[in-house]
């Protein structure tokens, strides 16, 4: 159980982005994230209840960034047009 001082110290951000690319074989993306044009995340993990017709390129997504210094500890959440 967290206490007091460790939820103030973990920190986490939800972003919202562009699917660029998608690896249906790993389920991972490539996703740019929104008001960057320079940044761009690969080997995002893609929630396994998105179904993978529904990751196509230039959809609009939201990814979860557990620790925002380290965009390997991230998830692809939602997809939306």
């Amino acid at each position: 159980m967290l206490t007091r001082k460790d939820r103030r110290e973990t920190t986490m951000e939800i972003r919202r982005g562009v699917l660029r690319a998608f690896d249906s074989q790993n389920y991972k993306a490539t996703v740019e994230i929104a008001g960057s044009i320079a940044v761009w995340l690969s080997g995002v993990a893609v929630a396994r209840n998105i179904a993978s017709a529904e990751l196509q390129t230039g959809r609009n997504v939201c990814v979860i960034l557990f620790d925002p210094s380290n965009p390997n500890d991230a998830v692809l959440a939602a997809v939306w047009t």
